[in-house]
């Protein structure tokens, strides 16, 4: 009599399948500004003298802005770079193309969707909402002997921050740098904002605690100008530095062939 065959062997479980984090898509763009976004960059520029502490000294207008910061080719004066997002991708119609500046346009995946409370104050004729923005300009480094650029003003709307689109902002005015061979890329951070600080450190940029800035403003520009006579104090507008509002300064000073972002 023949043995019995052996029982099949059992049928291995199948293995659960594996699926990826769901995110949410993102899509920015980095484009110049242009005078119809004035209003937009004025906003954005209360808002961060109100995250600095200094409202106090915040007196531009929207007239003021528009009157002077358009009037020279970008980057050759003033210029602005304006971040904006949109939850689609950005319509090849709306990229308004400028000879002087491509787009930079990149997809995040984020975690969570981004709850903006302000999304209809920031929402451009395009559709899509206005981030943050970097405002620069050239400056001259003597030691160098090379232009390079002087970032006045980086801002990012606290809904965005901490997602890396600072570091897009800033890294788009390096990459502009080096296409131009500029020898270095500068700006200032207040002493308390030691976020921001160890941000730029782990950028690579040095922060030199040896300088201070110096303002002259108001009253003392009126009177060093040569239209008033008088005697000038300190505390009528020559500012070494104030101990509320003393600023560190920032370099950004890299070798053209070596720069990485």
């Amino acid at each position: 009599m023949a043995a019995a065959a052996p029982p099949p062997a059992p049928t291995p479980a199948p293995e659960p399948a594996t699926s990826l984090p769901e995110t949410t898509p993102l899509f920015t763009r980095i484009r110049l500004a242009t005078p119809s976004d004035v209003p937009h960059i004025h906003k954005l520029i209360h808002q961060m003298a109100v995250f600095e502490r200094l409202t106090h000294l915040f007196s531009a207008t929207e007239s003021s802005l528009s009157s002077t910061l358009f009037t020279s080719p970008p980057f050759q004066s003033f210029t602005v770079l304006l971040l904006e997002a949109s939850p689609t991708p950005f319509l090849n119609s709306t990229l308004n193309p400028n000879p002087f500046y491509k787009p930079i346009t990149k997809l995040l995946n984020l975690s969570n969707p981004i709850n903006d409370p302000e999304s209809d104050t920031f929402k451009t004729l395009d559709g899509v909402t206005v981030v943050g923005f970097v405002l620069f300009f050239p400056n001259y480094s003597t030691f160098l002997g090379k232009p390079g650029f002087y970032v006045e003003d980086l801002f990012v709307r606290e809904c965005y921050r901490r997602k890396g689109f600072g570091r897009m902002l800033l890294s788009a005015v390096a990459k502009q740098a080096v296409k131009m061979e500029y020898g270095r890329v500068e700006w200032v951070v207040l002493d308390w904002n030691v976020n921001a600080i160890r941000f730029y450190q782990e950028m690579g940029a040095e922060v030199l605690n040896e300088w201070r800035v110096c303002r002259l403003t108001g009253e003392a520009l009126q009177a060093y100008g040569g239209s008033r006579q008088g005697k000038v104090r300190v505390g009528d507008g020559f500012d070494f530095f104030h101990p509320q509002k003393r600023w560190d300064k920032i370099r950004f000073e890299y070798k053209i062939d070596g720069f990485k972002i």
